[in-house]
């Protein structure tokens, strides 16, 4: 597989089209390109269980600090083709083109809606 550039960006609105939170949003957190996938905040929730530990530096306070342990869940990362981008102008799901546009003088690259009915840029 390819990495690269990917299509979906930190910030953008998702929703996730497979697996056990099909049809949910939620604004990605991190994009990993080398790796195909995107943390998407509050989604694909997975536990793991932690031992206490004790905190570096904690000594110049006086006693030492302990970080508590216990089950904590967090965010796992989702792979790419899972997921797909909301588009802001039509609220639907949909796939991303890119588009050379002339601003100012400066040609730059615009991610648009791939939606025959929509067609808007998604970037602002």
């Amino acid at each position: 597989m390819a990495t690269g550039k990917l299509k979906i960006k930190k910030g953008d609105l998702v929703e996730i089209v497979s697996g056990k939170d099909r049809g949910k949003q939620g604004r990605v957190i991190e994009a990993r390109p080398s790796e195909r996938r995107v943390l998407v905040e509050n989604l694909n929730q997975i536990k793991r269980h932690t031992r206490p530990r004790a905190m570096k530096d904690a000594s110049r306070m006086g006693s030492p600090q302990v970080v508590p342990g216990g089950i904590i869940e967090k965010s796992a990362p989702i792979d790419i083709s899972n997921v797909m981008i909301v588009c802001p102008v039509c609220n639907k799901t949909t796939r991303v083109g890119v588009k050379i546009v002339e601003r100012k003088g400066e040609t730059t690259k615009v991610r648009v809606c791939r939606r025959d009915d929509c067609g808007q840029e998604i970037d602002k």
